[in-house]
């Protein structure tokens, strides 16, 4: 392709796809490069037949500063396209999914998610469903056609200044906002689970910058809820409910505080990232006389979150990725329920719904990533009237659930999240880790052409599934224990390595019940360490060995393979 175009004064850098959807730095994403973006998308939905000429997109975004930019950018292509835009407004990604699926239309969401307010991405949905990892190949094909037609223009003929800007003359403006897409996701919820069934409960919304915050304040009022607002921000604050930190809980626990000294009684608190497709669930403990100070705030992380829902739900077919906490499969193990793991991304996790449905054999069929997004793979009934199926992370029915199911059970959300297994978990990352470096580390660990999973055994047979490896095929599995095992010591807590999981990443369990997962990011130099233990304080421990500086486990790896 072009390095550039003759009339731009900067070098243009592409966005790249990550676990779900495009992003990039702000500063990189120029109104040619997003046309470009959304132009190609789209031109790969024609070319498919999953959208037609003339049909509407619906579009809409985040309460990101760049957000508004992009989506003008946005509606100029989707019109040069031969498509009419929706402008939903800023909506939730999954109130704007849901509105795309059931009109049968397809729509581009300008997010970020949870990261930064210095980048943005953009995330384009087919009329059916997500876009999954087999489109990728083909929209970046019509992406990088569309590409070097923009970059034959010049100055003169180009709808875009030298700096990559849309020229007045050529901007599309945005269409009046059409609130469809923000009420159907309401009436989805309000109908299905009915009204006043949150009666007495007291709800503090943590609203920050997240663009759902007015819809889940709305949806927990219709439901009887007392609703508590805090927090709203003008600026953008970046929640990533798969990290958690300390500062954030602070947080929460100063708005808990606040809201007692004006009359107010929160026993829970929601909260959502920036698009509101995953959630944020704390329970808040009433006040200790005897030990003031003390943490009120129990946030549960989102893979056990989902691991609630999926049983509110009666799911008997469940996809997660093989990241989640481990407590999913023992639990699903005893209840009997189908568990297919996954890559990590959403993509992958739609991609196996799709799957478990097309086999006919289950009816209640769901989806969770560790962030807690919750996916719906059919249609289930909650009491009131049928939840249509969602195959797209949503933050508002995790949080609905768990709190209908501590109601149905007339428990407190810390005795309802007390009957888990109990599995703890962490993450981390190592930042400027480079690509190249992270591949060598999984090229030396990850045997070629291989299993997903082997257990190692007596006499040292390796196993993948209930078949014994011969010499040869076990070979490349004991090589790689052992290359783990110069890491993961026994002087640093860990026991011997019973099972190594290569499906995304290096995931490893040991014999004495911990679980350690080295994985690279996908479009970022990052090195991420997610880890499971029978303990918190083993699971964060196992997670500050990884990132000890300057010889933790992530370092020694990135230098042995660099």
């Amino acid at each position: 392709m072009p390095v550039s175009a003759s009339f731009l004064s900067y070098t243009p850098v592409a966005l790249t796809f990550g676990t779900s959807g495009l992003r990039g730095l702000v500063d990189d994403i120029t109104d040619l490069e997003a046309y470009i973006n959304v132009k190609g998308g789209l031109r790969y939905l024609l070319a498919i037949g999953d959208v037609t000429a003339g049909s509407g997109v619906v579009l809409g975004g985040d309460l990101r500063p760049s957000t508004a930019r992009i989506m003008r950018a946005s509606a100029r292509a989707i019109v040069d396209v031969g498509c009419t835009v929706e402008n939903a407004g800023n909506v939730p990604t999954p109130a704007l999914m849901l509105h795309s699926l059931a009109t049968r239309r397809a729509g581009v969401m300008v997010t970020g998610s949870h990261i930064p307010f210095d980048r943005n991405g953009i995330k384009i949905n087919r009329s059916v469903g997500e876009v999954l990892k087999t489109d990728e190949a083909g929209i970046t094909r019509e992406v990088e056609r569309v590409r070097a037609e923009e970059y034959a223009h010049d100055a003169a003929t180009s709808a875009f200044t030298a700096r990559g800007m849309l020229k007045d003359a050529a901007a599309v403006p945005l269409p009046v906002v059409d609130s469809s897409a923000e009420e159907r996701y309401v009436r989805r919820y309000v109908d299905a689970f009915g009204r006043g069934g949150l009666a007495g409960l007291s709800v503090l919304v943590y609203e920050h910058s997240a663009v759902g915050r007015d819809l889940v304040g709305r949806i927990l009022r219709e439901l009887g809820a007392n609703v508590i607002p805090a927090g709203r921000a003008e600026t953008f604050i970046p929640i990533d409910t798969e990290n958690i930190t300390d500062e954030l809980l602070a947080r929460l626990d100063a708005l808990v505080v606040g809201a007692e000294a004006t009359g107010g009684s929160p026993r829970v608190i929601v909260s959502t990232d920036g698009d509101s497709d995953r959630p944020l669930v704390a329970a808040v403990h009433p006040a200790d006389p005897s030990s003031p100070g003390s943490e009120r705030v129990q946030f549960l992380p989102g893979d056990l979150l989902g691991l609630v829902v999926a049983e509110y739900l009666g799911a008997d077919a469940v996809a997660v990725p093989i990241s989640s906490n481990d407590a999913i499969e023992r639990r699903m193990t005893e209840r009997g329920v189908v568990l297919e793991k996954t890559r990590i991304g959403s993509p992958y996790v739609v991609a196996s719904l799709d799957t478990l449905a097309r086999s006919g054999s289950h009816g209640r069929i769901v989806g969770w990533e560790a962030n807690g997004g919750f996916l719906l793979g059919s249609a289930i009934d909650v009491g009131k009237a049928p939840l249509a199926p969602l195959p797209t992370r949503d933050a508002v029915l995790p949080m609905l659930a768990t709190l209908f199911a501590a109601a149905r059970e007339r428990v407190s959300l810390s005795v309802l999240w007390g009957r888990l297994p109990s599995r703890y978990g962490r993450s981390g990352l190592k930042d400027n880790v480079p690509v190249a470096v992270s591949r060598a580390i999984l090229a030396a660990l990850v045997p070629p052409g291989s299993a997903p999973e082997v257990s190692f055994g007596e006499g040292d047979t390796v196993t993948a599934g209930t078949d014994t490896l011969d010499e040869h095929s076990a070979a490349p599995w004991r090589k790689a224990r052992a290359t783990l095992a110069r890491f993961f010591t026994g002087e640093l807590g860990f026991g011997k390595i019973a099972r190594i999981n290569v499906l995304d990443g290096v995931r490893v369990y040991f014999s004495s019940g911990d679980v350690a997962h080295i994985r690279p990011s996908g479009n970022a130099p990052q090195l991420r360490i997610y880890a499971n233990a029978d303990s918190q304080a083993r699971a964060d421990r196992i997670v500050q060995l990884g990132l000890d500086e300057p010889d933790g486990i992530l370092s020694s790896l990135a230098r042995s393979f660099s």
